[in-house]
């Protein structure tokens, strides 16, 4: 009977339901979230917790969702800004930071495009839109279609510090809520570029090399990957409860980041 509370729960928050009553509730990054996804199954078969409300909506709507007392973990794929750090102590709200996996943001075309590598000067012309046409870095001679996380996700902004160094992203670009729906934008055009977590990877899309270096997780690990970063929980203060039992259980090389690399993540500790 746990069990089948636990799975619709999480059936529910992954369609961004929030479930009343739950123990714990887990809102944020969608890049986090196949992993907490996993790991929130396992622990709740192994430790018989109590119910689990799991949703995405990216990052900035996860720390948001902390400062107003509305969730117990925030999942992000960056770092807490200063001024979100302010408005949380306003509201007496410490936000903590536990790093739970690595990851790395991959540039991704559709699987006919010819181009393999690029360099990050490029990336940033493209994403710019100084550079509108796949002739001008080797490909055919078609309309660049740029596909982007929308502001709200962590990725997204990491990508907006990483690459294009807080120039703006062209507004022509095609807006994507979550890293599954820019695989699938990427994948039914040929003429589309877009950008996803490491875990998001799985053959539906090319992945391009950054100056000869490939995405893999020592790449990741190392920083040998220029766009490589931490996945984050938050909490109100050091994690308690439900959620420091959670985390602790996440950051376990034999429990938590064994489910990180089943997910195609990269872990902090094996």
């Amino acid at each position: 009977m746990m069990m089948k509370k636990v799975a619709a729960v999480l059936a529910a928050g992954l369609i961004g339901t929030t479930a009343f009553g739950a123990e714990l509730v887990i809102n944020g990054s969608t890049t986090v979230l196949p992993i907490v996804q996993k790991a929130a199954e396992s622990y709740s078969h192994e430790v018989g917790a109590a119910a689990i409300s799991l949703s995405g909506g990216g990052s900035g709507n996860g720390i948001k969702a902390l400062i107003d007392g509305l969730t117990t973990i925030a999942m992000s794929s960056r770092d807490i800004k200063a001024s979100e750090v302010k408005l949380a102590q306003a509201r007496g709200v410490k936000p903590v930071r536990t790093a739970v996996a690595v990851d790395a943001i991959v540039p991704v075309v559709n699987n006919a495009n010819p181009v393999k590598d690029i360099t990050l000067a490029t990336l940033k012309a493209i994403y710019e839109g100084k550079i509108r046409n796949w002739k001008d870095v080797g490909g055919k001679d078609a309309p660049i279609v740029v596909v982007s996380r929308d502001s709200s996700s962590g990725t997204f902004e990491t990508w907006e510090e990483l690459v294009m160094k807080k120039a703006r992203v062209t507004p022509r670009a095609l807006l994507q809520t979550s890293n599954g729906t820019v695989v699938q934008t990427v994948a039914k055009n040929v003429n589309a570029i877009g950008y996803i977590g490491l875990g998001y990877v799985d053959g539906q899309t090319k992945s391009l090399t950054i100056a000869g270096t490939k995405a893999t997780a020592q790449n990741a690990k190392t920083k040998t990957w220029p766009l490589s970063r931490e996945l984050y929980f938050f909490t109100n203060g050091t994690p308690s409860g439900a959620a420091k039992s959670f985390t602790d259980f996440v950051l376990d090389p034999a429990k938590g980041q064994k489910l990180v690399k089943e997910t195609g993540f990269v872990p902090l500790h094996e």
